[in-house]
């Protein structure tokens, strides 16, 4: 009885062990299966990486190109500002402001819109003795921009502002009132310098420059109008004297263009 309880045993066992073993070949078998079906998508992905359009990241030759092109400013902007003075800060601001409004009338008569006149500022504080420790009266200032869009009337504009009883005078500020027409020949011209760039580029690189398949405008410095040389102007005086010069309006291009 003995013996054959044994013998039951190990029959029992070898039974375990080969199921075991059919467990191992099955789970293998579905482990290389995996594997043969991963190198098969791997395969694939290679594949599709190698037929990604050019110009996508990391690809072709990226440049900067930038241009400009010069105009007439055609705009003048002037700051005319009265200072009065008073025993009172009251008394300051009324003389200022009587000041002020005969500055304004004058501007207005030389033609002069009233949306084209802002006020800047105006304050108000006191003078003190020599020694800084007592209050003798105040001074009262007061400040309007102007925006003369004809420059043939920017001498007798001044002169007006002048004689109707400005004492502070700044200016001008020359701008262009419409500058589209200059920036796109700005733009084409950025375009042209970028292309040249990425040509000596492909040249040392020993390859063949393609289409540009990435503009993007501005490239970090946006457009960057910039004055070639200010005007000159004498304020305060009879028969002003106001030169425009030219004015740069710049453009910039970050162009990528694909290599072959």
């Amino acid at each position: 009885m003995k013996r054959s309880a044994v013998v039951a045993v190990a029959l029992a066992l070898a039974a375990v062990a080969a199921a075991g073993c059919a467990g191992d070949d099955e789970e293998g078998g579905a482990q290389a299966a995996g594997g043969l079906e991963s190198g098969v998508l791997a395969a694939s992905a290679s594949a599709d990486a190698l037929a990604a359009p050019v110009g996508a990241a990391g690809e072709g030759i990226t440049v900067v190109g930038s241009g400009s092109a010069r105009a007439v400013p055609d705009v003048a902007e002037w700051s005319f500002g009265v200072q009065t003075s008073g025993e009172t800060a009251a008394a300051a601001l009324g003389a200022n402001s009587a000041a002020m409004d005969d500055v304004v009338a004058a501007l207005r008569d030389s033609g002069i819109d009233e949306d084209d006149l802002r006020t800047e500022q105006v304050s108000v504080y006191p003078r003190t003795s020599d020694d800084g420790l007592t209050v003798v009266g105040y001074d009262a200032s007061n400040t309007v921009r102007a925006t003369i869009r004809d420059l043939d009337r920017a001498g007798p504009t001044v002169d007006a502002a002048v004689s109707a009883g400005a004492n502070q005078v700044y200016g001008p500020t020359l701008t262009l009132s419409d500058s589209s027409a200059q920036y796109r020949v700005a733009v084409e011209a950025a375009f042209d310098d970028a292309r040249a760039r990425a040509e000596a580029i492909a040249e040392k690189a020993g390859v063949s420059l393609g289409a540009p398949v990435a503009i993007v405008e501005g490239g970090g410095g946006g457009v960057a109008p910039g004055f070639d040389r200010l005007a000159a102007a004498e304020a305060g005086a009879a028969d002003v004297s106001v030169q425009p010069g030219t004015q740069d309006v710049g453009a910039t291009l970050t162009v990528t263009f694909a290599v072959q």
